[in-house]
């Protein structure tokens, strides 16, 4: 039998429970090594891993086959940079980098090194959205609507740098807008941002964000986010050729808070064991994950300026 695959985890922060626990179901895996730079997420860790404080003393020591990186956006560059370079696979936590030029460092690099980069887009492992993929295969779509709508203060699980847009890389677009428009590249291949509509914050940080596409076909597809909603609702809904309307509700049958996830980096894992051992250069997700940052920065360049788009708010 193929040993497990030796897992290193960078980052025990809220994200790191959803792998850590596909790693344990998943035979493909040994969980051989955790880091984290904050002795107290380290403490806590209740696993029999080796523990590090630093990424580079973890890859060197431990030679795991293979890295999740689950750290703020802000050291996604140099973590991943470190592992490509010491030939170790990455799989990263969505965005690939905080800009689209760090992302294409990395990618370039991974293709440089022949080592699998994947970008863990976790909403696109989403059963009702894998079925919904399945029931549009081969067939002509119209529109795609993505609504992704949460209070991103109950989603922080004590990682307070999802607030500060220079370690996020802006707010709900640099946020949540790559799982959400990786979504409408899986149905709609290629895309163009067309209209933006950003509503921000007192402090200058969006909250909520409208953002218009046209695919190649010249089908289109409209993404609303908010970090303000009372609630949660994460659902797609696609308007074929024909007139049928089909819809993918991504938390329904997960009862609980954040319940679809597990399912869902289970996938994702299984997905990268599996590029792991066919070696292939920079992966499917890579790709995708330069295309999302370089969508998230043309919305908010195309979005109105922040004063012209209050003013307009206050003339309705």
């Amino acid at each position: 039998m193929t040993r497990p695959l030796r897992l290193g985890v960078v980052g025990l922060g809220a994200i790191s429970p959803y792998y850590l626990a596909a790693a344990e179901r998943l035979p493909e895996w040994q969980l051989t090594a955790v880091c984290d730079a904050r002795a107290e997420a380290l403490e806590q860790f209740p696993g029999r891993a080796a523990r590090f404080s630093d990424h580079r003393t973890l890859l060197d020591r431990a030679r795991p086959d293979a890295l999740v990186v689950a750290v703020p956006n802000d050291v996604h560059l140099p973590l991943c940079r470190d592992a490509l370079a010491a030939g170790v696979p990455v799989c990263v936590e969505k965005p690939l980098a905080l800009t689209a030029a760090e992302g294409s460092v990395l990618g370039d690099l991974a293709r440089t090194c022949g080592l699998p980069l994947m970008t863990a887009f976790h909403r696109r492992y989403n059963d009702a959205v894998r079925a919904l993929v399945r029931r549009t295969t081969g067939r002509e779509i119209h529109s795609v609507r993505v609504r992704y709508l949460e209070r991103i203060e109950e989603h922080l699980g004590g990682e307070e740098w999802y607030l500060d847009p220079s370690r996020c890389g802006g707010g709900c677009l640099a946020d949540n807008g790559p799982n959400a428009l990786d979504l409408v590249r899986l149905l709609l291949g290629e895309l163009a941002v067309t209209a933006c509509e950003i509503h921000r914050d007192g402090f200058g940080v969006d909250r909520q964000a409208m953002i218009r596409l046209r695919g190649r076909t010249g089908a289109t597809a409209s993404v609303e986010l908010d970090w303000s909603y009372p609630g949660e609702r994460k659902d797609i809904e696609v308007e074929l050729a024909g007139g049928e309307v089909l819809h993918a509700d991504m938390l329904a049958g997960h009862a609980g808070f954040k319940a679809s996830l597990w399912h869902e980096y289970e996938a994702i894992l299984a997905e990268f064991a599996a590029l792991v051992r066919t070696g292939v250069p920079a992966g499917p997700g890579a790709h995708g994950g330069l295309a999302a940052l370089e969508l998230v920065e043309a919305a908010y360049r195309c979005a109105r300026p922040p004063l012209e788009a209050m003013a307009a708010e206050g003339g309705r």
